[in-house]
C-alpha cells in the first residue's frame, strides 16, 4: 500500500510562486481574503487578477511588501517620489507604506462569482473608486448599510 503524500503549501510559497509568474509576465488570478477591500473586492468571494506592475498611480489596486513585514493587495492613495502610500478601500483610518520597489502586481481585474470579470482600471471603476475616497468621512456608516443589505440578500 502506498501512502500518499499530502504537502501543503504554505501561504507565502504560494505568494511567492505568483509574483515570479507574474514578474514572468503571466497574468495570475488569486484569491483575496478579509475585508479591506470592500466594496470593491469581497473577500473569501472573488478573486483579483494580478499581472507585472506598470508605472504607479494614484487609484491603482496593486499587491505590495509593506513596512517591511506583510503584502497586501490595497489601493495607492499617494505617491511622493519612490514612497507609496496605501489604504484598503473597506479600511476606515489605516494606511500602509511601502517603496516603488516593493509593489510586486498590478490588480486588474476582480473575478466573481462564475468567472465574471470586472475592471478595476475602466474610467468607470476608477470614477467610482475617486467617489469612495472622497466619501471616507462617512465610510463607516455606507460600510454597515453595504454589510446588512448583504446579509439580507444572502438569506
Amino acid at each position: 500500500m502506498q501512502r500518499e503524500n499530502n504537502i501543503a503549501a504554505s501561504d507565502n510559497e504560494i505568494l511567492s510562486e505568483a509574483i515570479r509568474l507574474v514578474s514572468e509576465g503571466i497574468a495570475v488570478t488569486f484569491p483575496v481574503n478579509g475585508r479591506s477591500m470592500l466594496p470593491f473586492i469581497v473577500g473569501g468571494q472573488e478573486s483579483v487578477i494580478l499581472e507585472r506592475p506598470r508605472p504607479a498611480q494614484v487609484g491603482d489596486v496593486v499587491l505590495a511588501y509593506v513596512e517591511n513585514c506583510r503584502y497586501v493587495i490595497h489601493r495607492i492613495v499617494k505617491i511622493d517620489g519612490e514612497h507609496i502610500t496605501l489604504m484598503g478601500d473597506g479600511n476606515l483610518y489605516g494606511v500602509e507604506h511601502c517603496r516603488l520597489q516593493d509593489i510586486k502586481a498590478t490588480a486588474t481585474h476582480v473575478v466573481g462569482k462564475g468567472g465574471k470579470r470586472r475592471s478595476l482600471d475602466s474610467n468607470r471603476s476608477r470614477r467610482r473608486a475617486a467617489l469612495w475616497s472622497r466619501l471616507k468621512p462617512i465610510r463607516k456608516w455606507l460600510l454597515l448599510v453595504y454589510r446588512i443589505i448583504r446579509k439580507v440578500k444572502s438569506l
